[in-house]
């Protein structure tokens, strides 16, 4: 039986679980509130909406009719809800559901993609021709049966986000609000942003895999405004994960609510640091956007195939110190970018992209690592069934040093510590870029001696690695809310990074009098 989405979304199950407010939240006068589950099937696709196999061979037949290299159909369901709390009202509240297939196939260096919303056979097929229109060849024979693989285990739930209601997530929300605002009478807003977000994929290829994956999101932000005397300044925290409700501990809630408001307050006694070329310090996690996005973009197949990164002819060469190792790890439960399988059907794992200062291997999808004569390192990312997958980052990260963070601090002279940032511009081909330092603090003679604030940091990505003297043993990912965005495409991915010493870049602070 076929169903198609507006009779979907009209139809209530009965369920078999319950969603239970937080035990934290009991000693606060908020009632605990309950709600019914609805069971959701394995393969919603096929229980749903009756997309079943010889439906899904049929349709990759007519995709691969005029001929292919490789051909995939992605199909996703996706529910998204947001909520913001500002002054203790609701002031905005928003939930959509996004659903589709689309269709992808490969000749060559041609590619062929079309998507539709409505899963009904005649829908998929004339897609289906759409996107086989790029082709001249001859008829690929097309499986006829598929070899289901494994459902991952990074990111299960209990009670999948959908079922999740307003009731449950409001009392959390106001909760956060509270313990911000006892936090210091010079705080005089809170705003709290949260959202999740319950995505199911199916992906079948054309060498006969059939890939399910269902991919839970969870993001909540908090935003703190202080004022004392004509003075505001402004902070934030946030947390996010692949995970559901329970996760919202009040531990982990409190850690969140202390950053916000450090990082707000401490801006009061804060000053822009001199300003000039001098040694930085990268603090541990956050600072990882750096690498992210000064390095990382520069090592995805598709910027180095068409020759535009500058690490297109670096393989095997030396590109940092001995002790800099950076990875690309889709593999480690329960983070923002983690992934069972990539969006093309892949297992996807851990790529080292770097390996005690030798680049080793760019980040590839299936076309890549096809001209590259490689296996796909599970990189291929798509923001949803409307786009064709690209080489994409997950998990970026660079690995432990030789060294401590006292030990770095100490080797400084004059300089400054980034430990928080709120924008940036990078030139990916050339890795030119300028991050927007929020807060930080300056160093001198060895030790730290002041906060400082609202500081541009500027300087070259691969220039940069190169002048890493210092890499300490604490590397950690960043929990915040990260998206990515290339080639008008956003997906959600982690970062992380040691304490890090750059010897050299330019601080755009204040100019000596």
């Amino acid at each position: 039986m076929s169903i198609k989405r507006r009779e979907f979304l009209g139809t209530v199950a009965a369920g078999s679980a319950i969603v239970t407010m937080p035990g934290f939240l009991s000693g606060c006068g908020i009632q605990s509130a309950t709600a019914l589950s609805t069971a959701t099937p394995e393969n919603p696709f096929m229980d749903w909406f009756g997309v079943d196999q010889p439906t899904v061979a049929r349709v990759m037949s007519e995709l691969t009719s005029r001929g292919a290299d490789t051909a995939d159909l992605y199909f996703q369901h996706s529910r998204n809800n947001s909520l913001v709390l500002e002054d203790g009202i609701v002031s905005n509240a928003n939930s959509g559901i996004q659903q589709g297939v689309g269709l992808r196939v490969v000749i060559g260096e041609q590619t062929g993609y079309a998507f539709t919303e409505d899963l009904t056979l005649p829908s998929m097929l004339a897609a289906a021709r759409t996107a086989s229109a790029i082709a001249s060849g001859g008829r690929v024979v097309a499986p006829q049966q598929f070899n289901p693989l494994a459902t991952g285990n990074l990111y299960t739930t209990t009670v999948p986000w959908a079922d999740v209601g307003v009731e449950q997530k409001l009392p959390v929300m106001k909760y956060i609000e509270k313990q911000a605002k006892s936090k210091d009478p010079a705080i005089e807003k809170v705003a709290v942003y949260w959202a999740d977000g319950d995505e199911r994929v199916m992906i079948a290829t054309l060498d006969g895999k059939l890939v399910t994956d269902h991919r839970p999101m969870a993001r909540v932000t908090v935003v703190v405004t202080a004022r004392k005397g004509e003075e505001t300044q402004t902070g934030y925290s946030n947390i996010a994960a692949r995970e559901e409700f329970s996760w919202f501990s009040e531990d982990r809630l409190s850690v969140m609510v202390d950053e916000a408001v450090d990082r707000t307050l401490i801006q009061f006694e804060a000053r822009r640091p001199p300003a000039g070329e001098m040694p930085v310090i990268l603090a541990a996690g956050a600072s990882g956007i750096l690498l992210h996005e000064a390095i990382g973009h520069g090592m995805e197949a598709d910027f180095n195939r068409k020759g535009t990164s500058i690490y297109s002819d670096m393989i095997g060469k030396k590109v940092a110190e001995p002790f800099v190792t950076v990875v690309d790890q889709a593999d480690i439960p329960r983070e923002r970018g983690a992934l069972n399988y990539d969006d093309e059907g892949n297992k996807a794992g851990r790529t080292v992209m770097v390996e005690n200062g030798i680049l080793k291997s760019y980040l590839h999808d299936q076309i890549s690592a096809k001209q590259y004569g490689l296996k796909a390192t599970g990189s291929g990312r798509r923001e949803s069934y409307q786009y064709a997958p690209m080489p994409r980052m997950s998990c970026t990260f660079m690995e432990d040093g030789p060294h401590t963070k006292e030990e770095i601090i100490a080797s400084v002279d004059r300089g400054i510590i980034c430990e928080t940032y709120t924008n940036g511009q990078v030139q990916i081909g050339a890795g030119d870029y300028t991050f927007y330092v929020k807060n930080g603090w300056l160093v001198e003679n060895g030790k730290v001696t002041a906060p400082i604030k609202d500081v541009n940091i500027i300087g070259n990505g691969p220039e940069s690695l190169k002048r890493i003297t210092m890499v300490a043993n604490d590397a950690r990912l960043d929990t915040g809310g990260w998206t990515c965005g290339k080639n008008g495409q956003s997906v959600p991915v982690s970062q992380g990074i040691p304490t890090v010493l750059v010897s050299n870049m330019t601080v755009g602070g204040e100019n000596a009098s």
